[in-house]
Parts: C-alpha cells; sequence; structure tokens
C-alpha cells in the first residue's frame, strides 16, 4: 500500500518522490518485503543440490558409476496439475499441498536432509538435468517445494482440515519442451536412448526454507491441462493425431558423469 501511494500521489497529483530501489520483492517463508539495489542481488552464492541415489537431494556431487530414475511417461494418462476434480479450474494448485504427486510412479522426488538454519533463496533458479527417452520428444517439468516439519501445527482454526505436518508446499515449477534444448529456432529430435543435457530457468525467486524444514525437488514429463500433452514424438503438435501419442520410458540420471541437479541462488 506504501508503493502504491508514493506511485499514484507522484504521477498521480506531483507530489512527492518515487525513487525506489531496483527490485522489491516479497520474501515468501519470512513473509516480508525486500529491497535491493541490483536483481538478481549480487551477494549470493549460486550452490548445486544434486540429485541422489534414493530419492535424496545434496550439495555434494553423486560418486556412483551408474544411477538413474526411470518411469514411464503416457500422455494418454498424463499426471494432473491438482489433486481433485473440479468444475472449473483450481487456482490454488499453485500452493496445493504436493504429496499427491508422489503417488505417481511418474513422479520422481528428491529430498534434502532436515536444514540445521534458514536458507535464504533469492534470485535465478536453473535445472540441469541429463536425461535418456525411449521417444523422440518430451517434456520436463521441475518443482521446488518447501518441506515443512512432521509437527507442524494446523491452522486454528482450520475449517478446511489442512493437515500441515509434512506439507508439501510448491515454492516454483516451471516446465520444459526437450526439443528445444539445444535451440528455440532449430529444434531437435532425441536419439532413443542416448542422454543428453537438459537445462532451463525456472521462475525467478525470493523465499526462506525456514530450520527444521525440507528442500524438496520433483520432476516429471506430464503436468496436465496446465500444460497441454506432448506426443513424446518429434513433430509439429498441433499436427498430432491421437495415434501419435505414444509412452515413453524417461531417465533421469544422477552419476558422477551426468550429475543432475537445481542451481539454489543463496544468499550470503
Amino acid at each position: 500500500q506504501n508503493m502504491q501511494n508514493k506511485f499514484f500521489n507522484y504521477y498521480l497529483k506531483g507530489k512527492g518522490n518515487f525513487n525506489l530501489p531496483e527490485a522489491t520483492v516479497f520474501e515468501t517463508g519470512n513473509n516480508q518485503w525486500k529491497e535491493y539495489s541490483t536483481w538478481p542481488p549480487t551477494n549470493v552464492i549460486n550452490t548445486s543440490f544434486y540429485f541422489e541415489d534414493q530419492g535424496k537431494l545434496a550439495k555434494e556431487k553423486p560418486k556412483q558409476s551408474t544411477s538413474f530414475n526411470e518411469y514411464v511417461s503416457d500422455p494418454n494418462k498424463p499426471v494432473p496439475y491438482t489433486n481433485g476434480v473440479y468444475s472449473r479450474r483450481n487456482n490454488e494448485y499453485l500452493v496445493e499441498d504436493q504429496r499427491f504427486a508422489e503417488k505417481y510412479p511418474e513422479v520422481v522426488t528428491f529430498k534434502s536432509d532436515v536444514l540445521t538454519s534458514d536458507v535464504n533463496v533469492t534470485g535465478r533458479l536453473r535445472a540441469n538435468l541429463f536425461v535418456s527417452t525411449t521417444g523422440t520428444d518430451a517434456d520436463f517439468i521441475v518443482k521446488l517445494i518447501d518441506v515443512l516439519p512432521d509437527d507442524e501445527p494446523n491452522p486454528d482454526p482450520n475449517p478446511r482440515n489442512f493437515q500441515m505436518g509434512g506439507f508439501e508446499r510448491m515454492v516454483r515449477a516451471e516446465v520444459f519442451r526437450g526439443k528445444f534444448r539445444n535451440s528455440y529456432e532449430k529444434p531437435e529430435p532425441f536419439t532413443p536412448g542416448k542422454i543428453e543435457k537438459v537445462s532451463f530457468d525456472l521462475n525467478e525467486i525470493a523465499h526462506v526454507f525456514k530450520k527444521g524444514h525440507r528442500i524438496m525437488v520433483q520432476v516429471q514429463s506430464t503436468w496436465f491441462p496446465v500444460i497441454d500433452r506432448n506426443p513424446q514424438k518429434f513433430m509439429k503438435i498441433p499436427e498430432a493425431n491421437e495415434s501419435d501419442f505414444q509412452k515413453a520410458t524417461i531417465r533421469i540420471y544422477h552419476d558422477a558423469l551426468h550429475p543432475s541437479n537445481i542451481v539454489l541462488p543463496i544468499m550470503k
């Protein structure tokens, strides 16, 4: 409100000034406004969190010679964006508990240890995936999630019966269509079975993962109907017939040569 008042007073009434810093952002987790003279902030350390065997997320690079998660992506049975059936779009899906998604075998999950101190993540996020597919195209959805402690109290009052212990709160999510991994102007098919790197930026962030929480990453290849179905066949999707939509076996690698990770800008 203060910012809006300054804006309207200056531009509509010619009063005061509107000399704001480069960026004014709302920092979730701490739930407070922050001001930065540059954006993204310069006092951050871009820190890689690596996918590990057994669903772990850690700062250390994996050392295994071979390690991957494998799932079958079926565009005819896509992973839904929300846990329920609604007469119209559920606009609360962005803050919905993501525990429902873990029940789908085509969603792979990586989770950090319990945080021993607050982790302030502010700036630009980047996902670096090493993948292969039995098809010739694939989508990759990466979700960054804040996992609340098991003893997190429920709200009071709680008319919607939220169960906050272990709640998986989605903080950011983004999709990338694999055929554009090297160029948006010149899409390329995947060679079935060949390991390739797919890197892309997620939406920028200002969030504090609190002490006692965990950092989680989920990866999947369908997110319907937020993202249109990819036939998983290299082609112009608007020209696809129903017969073009095919299953594909997708692997997310996390070994010494193929260390899939997410890069978090952590404030110093």
